[in-house]
């Protein structure tokens, strides 16, 4: 079978070696260059392709008629998308006679669309998984080849769920390709009216609304922890990250006065989120704007001037 292969991010990474392991022919990679503006703290899929000594391009926009001539120049039987970051054209995809397959973050229908771990984490799921899928006009709505699920524990971050993500895409994929290479691809239909389309999120849609219930909080916050840009909440004009946090155990009394206001506050030398419903989050680690730790301490001297500051207006 020969393939080309677009690809980024540490999907793209392991599905591409998976490829090479299976013997599959990558006759072309097409990925991204990275954004100056982005943490980077994901594998390149272009150290992967020269590391394996795989020809790549790399190629913002799918609908570059220099893209298609690349493809339609490597010959493929299939095409393969590992979390590139673009819709490639139906006109692309219909260079490659045996078909074209995507790899998505989720077990589709469920979470079709854009950053699929961080809202599973968001709205509190307790299993995702990864979902080889035929690729059509629509995102994420062609037959399913094949999925794998992970369980989501009530504390993990959308980051430690999407190591497990990875690790399912991988398996999915060796499992899958055997009977792909041998013109056997098994097909079953993505029940779309069943499942769900999200789009992406943004840096300010972290932003904590103390007033939500706080099993709603700490889902934000496990949903945009590092190494995404994190929840943050904002204090006398000054921006905290609330970069890792925890829900107190049954036994702990961190009890806040009655009549206390949704916020942060400090509290026996913790720093707690008082949320909407009387729930409480304990920030195991909040960090200023500059990313620098933030202590209770700093945090309670900061929440002193401010209120001194109001009481004097």
């Amino acid at each position: 079978m020969r393939a080309v292969v677009f690809a980024y991010h540490n999907v793209g990474d392991r599905c591409l070696r998976v490829l090479h392991a299976r013997g599959v022919d990558v006759a072309l990679v097409v990925t991204h260059r990275d954004r100056p503006d982005e943490n980077i703290w994901f594998r390149r899929v272009a150290d992967t392709a020269a590391q394996l000594g795989i020809p790549f391009v790399y190629g913002e926009d799918p609908a570059d008629p220099a893209i298609a001539e690349a493809v339609r120049a490597a010959r493929p039987d299939v095409i393969f998308s590992f979390y590139y970051r673009a819709m490639i054209p139906p006109g692309v995809l219909a260079l490659a006679p045996a078909g074209a397959f995507n790899m998505h973050g989720s077990l589709l229908p469920k979470y079709r669309g854009r950053v699929p771990v961080n809202w599973a984490v968001l709205h509190g799921e307790t299993e995702t998984g990864a979902t080889l899928h035929a690729m059509e006009a629509r995102p994420d709505a062609g037959d399913i080849v094949d999925q794998t699920a992970v369980p989501i524990l009530p504390d993990d971050t959308a980051g430690e769920v999407f190591e497990k993500v990875t690790v399912a895409a991988e398996q999915t994929l060796w499992r899958a390709l055997p009977a792909m290479m041998a013109g056997q691809t098994p097909r079953r239909p993505n029940k779309l009216a069943e499942g769900s389309y999200y789009s992406g999120r943004k840096p300010e849609d972290g932003r904590i609304d103390w007033n939500r219930p706080a099993a709603e909080v700490y889902n934000l916050i496990r949903a945009v922890a590092p190494p995404y840009p994190g929840a943050f909440t904002e204090i006398a004009g000054k921006r905290f990250i609330v970069a890792q946090a925890r829900r107190p155990l049954p036994a702990a009394s961190l009890a806040l006065p009655a009549g206390t206001a949704p916020g942060l506050h400090v509290r026996d030398d913790h720093i707690v989120g008082l949320c909407g419903d009387g729930g409480l989050v304990i920030i195991t680690q909040l960090l200023a704007q500059d990313g620098s730790a933030v202590t209770p301490q700093a945090l309670a001297q900061h929440l002193h001037t401010e209120q001194s500051n109001e009481e004097n207006r």
